[in-house]
């Protein structure tokens, strides 16, 4: 097995018209990806058909999932399952590390 440093500014970083930024490290599995989110962005509700794993390193805002609504910050970990739907709203500025699961 061959181990790898890489460090995210290495990355090239993919900015939406929303101006979410996201740098990508792909795996064979799973991908990890850091997302800078801008204060006051909407994720509408949404879904994936992978597993997802989300830390919120920094900033704060409102998760919307089928069990309600919850406030987050830094420290907060949300786990969704495939195709479970949820929707955010990014009060401040916010850095996300997000791990995706291959199905």
């Amino acid at each position: 097995m061959t181990t790898h440093l890489i460090a995210w500014d290495e990355c090239d970083a993919r900015v939406a018209a929303n101006g979410v930024a996201k740098r990508t490290i792909p795996g064979a599995g799973a991908s990890l990806v850091r997302i800078v989110v801008p204060a006051g962005t909407s994720a509408p509700r949404h879904s994936h058909a992978h597993e997802q794993f989300v830390q919120v390193l920094s900033g704060s805002g409102t998760l919307e999932t089928e069990q309600g609504r919850a406030a987050f910050g830094p420290g907060s970990v949300f786990h969704l399952p495939p195709e479970a739907w949820h929707a955010a709203e990014f009060t401040t500025e916010t850095v996300l590390v997000e791990i995706n699961l291959s199905a």
